[in-house]
């Protein structure tokens, strides 16, 4: 069901959830024009002093069994028109619903991809002898629905364009849509009747008959009714909406917050990937370019992946990968700001007193800006190919334990013994010192048993994952101040045409868009900046991102300026 008032309308939530939190602000991009509408709504609070205009929408009321009186899909009103897109989350149905000339075929080339679209009319046209070929539509039906039964099956966001006054086969794609745990929408084309008429009329082609059109007005009064009563996790107007990894559904409303209360965030580039066009002989200019381009567009930190040849979830094993201290050695005479560390260093890789006189020393020579991330260690057939012992998870974790507390026993002064569970080390003079008082130690790792120990060792700990995941992740750490920070690949286009383009150029040919979408957390800048908002307000203090193109580094800078305070 939905209510509207002069700025705000309360909507009904199908029986799954709803896909845009109704308890959150949707913003206006432009600040609003006209004088004296801006003063009441400022004086209604709608309005804010930075010019965005907030639209509450309140908890979602009880579903009404009987009819309303009037069409309750208005949404939309003439003081929201420009409200921020929905986004729905990829993968999703969305059902059009309305007579014909009422402008749906139109509204959804504009904001889909023609592959998404399982129109009737071009089928009509794939069976019969063009798209007005009413004899051939019975078998265009047909093909269809085996159509969009294939697709929701396959989990594909599916744009279903046909009359949709069929409340049997909207229930139907409902039901399909359901069993694929899939959320499905319907779009309501509440068109006035004498503009249908007036834009069929004009039609070269496919003109309805004026009988039949009527009659399809005529089942549209009463299927408007029906359609917030039907199940659909959300029952929209035609208005701005973009089909989004589910990362970016809510992120509209947090993007709002940090304009209007701006917090700060560190942003970390992870570098996991060597391969690039100058192979061998360029890479110390590439790498060195790609180090200042991080500096200047804003990054607070670089860090580097600690394996000896590149893994499986990346590339494969013979691509070229640079051992990661060495490197970060490279980078400190590269760079003069950003810090450096290791995401993170196996802690089977090296003797760990070794270890920590590396990175005592990677602190010197770069002036400070060392940071010592290790980890379990994880990667099997990296220590088989290296002749490396690969101990179980138990006698790991024992050396992880030993190491967390040896390491600022090496850094501090004096040369004492330390003598752990599984490591003795009977002299620890490791000189020069670090030149910071407290070089920190960064635990990689979302396990519980991980997070137990970096709450009582480490100075901050890298997780992965959603919010939900990283408030999880937190609950292990204890009342010890631990720093959170966050891993994740992420994509950054400038606006959605730009975002559509990078998934088309980096996508591997066997992976869907939408599934490479989610995987990268491909998004825009105002879709990264309320992703990111989110994660701050979890907890996490900085952000590591791995960027499949290193060309978006200047959309980056957009996303990181946002977090500057």
């Amino acid at each position: 069901m939905v209510a509207g008032g002069a700025f705000g309308f309360v909507l009904a939530s199908g029986p799954r959830r709803t896909l845009l939190p109704l308890s959150v602000f949707a913003a206006i991009e432009s600040p609003v024009g006209g004088t004296g509408l801006a003063v009441t709504l400022m004086a209604t609070g709608l309005l804010t002093t930075s010019g965005y205009l907030l639209i509450r929408r309140a908890t979602p009321i009880e579903r009404r069994t009987e009819a309303p009186d009037a069409f309750p899909l208005r949404v939309m009103s003439r003081q929201t028109a420009a409200m921020d897109e929905v986004k729905l989350p990829s993968p999703c149905v969305v059902v059009l619903v309305g007579p014909g000339a009422s402008g749906k075929s139109t509204w959804a080339a504009e904001r889909f991809g023609s592959e998404l679209i399982v129109s009737s009319d071009r089928l009509r046209a794939l069976v019969g002898a063009g798209e007005d070929d009413i004899a051939a539509s019975a078998d265009a039906f047909a093909l269809l629905e085996e159509v969009v039964r294939q697709r929701i099956g396959r989990q594909l966001t599916t744009v279903i364009d046909t009359l949709g006054l069929d409340s049997e086969r909207r229930l139907r794609w409902l039901g399909l849509a359901r069993a694929a745990g899939m959320p499905c929408v319907a779009v309501g084309f509440d068109t006035p009747a004498d503009e249908c008429r007036r834009r069929n009329r004009e039609r070269d082609s496919k003109r309805i008959p004026a009988d039949v059109l009527t009659s399809q007005l005529r089942s549209w009064t009463g299927v408007k009714k029906e359609m917030p009563n039907e199940g659909y996790d959300q029952v929209l107007q035609p208005t701005a909406v973009r089909v989004v990894p589910e990362a970016f559904v809510e992120a509209g409303a947090a993007a709002v917050r940090q304009v209007e209360k701006p917090t700060g965030l560190r942003f970390g580039l992870q570098l996991s990937s060597y391969t690039h066009a100058g192979g061998r002989a360029g890479m110390a200019e590439w790498i060195r370019e790609v180090a200042s381009r991080a500096e200047a567009v804003g990054f607070d930190s670089i860090y580097v992946m600690d394996h000896f040849r590149q893994i499986p979830q990346v590339g494969r094993a013979w691509d070229d990968f640079l051992e990661s201290w060495t490197t970060l050695g490279y980078l400190a005479a590269c760079t003069t700001r950003l810090r450096l560390g290791t995401l993170v260093s196996g802690i089977t890789y090296r003797n760990v007193a070794h270890l920590g006189k590396i990175a005592a020393t990677l602190d010197v020579l770069s002036g400070g800006r060392a940071v010592c991330g290790v980890g379990l260690a994880w990667f099997e057939a990296e220590h088989k190919a290296y002749g490396w012992p690969f101990p179980p998870v138990s006698e790991r974790y024992a050396l992880l334990e030993d190491a967390l507390q040896l390491l600022p026993v090496l850094w501090g002064p004096g040369n004492k013994p330390f003598h752990g569970k599984v490591l003795d080390v009977p002299d620890t003079t490791c000189y020069p010192r670090p030149l910071q008082e407290h070089l920190p130690v960064l635990v990689g790792g979302s396990g519980p048993r991980t997070l137990r120990l970096a709450g009582r060792y480490a100075d901050a700990v890298n997780v992965f994952g959603d919010v939900a995941a990283v408030r999880k992740a937190a609950g292990y750490l204890g009342d010890r101040p631990v720093e959170l920070t966050h891993l994740s690949t992420t994509l950054v286009g400038k606006d959605s045409r730009d975002v559509d383009q990078l998934i088309q150029k980096l996508r591997p040919r066997t992976v869907n868009p939408a599934r490479y979408a989610a995987l990268v957390n491909a998004g825009t800048v105002d879709d990264q900046i309320g992703r990111f908002r989110e994660l701050s307000e979890a907890g996490v203090a900085e952000v590591m991102i791995s960027l499949p193109d290193l060309e978006t580094l200047d959309a980056v800078a957009d996303v990181i300026s946002a977090f500057r305070v």
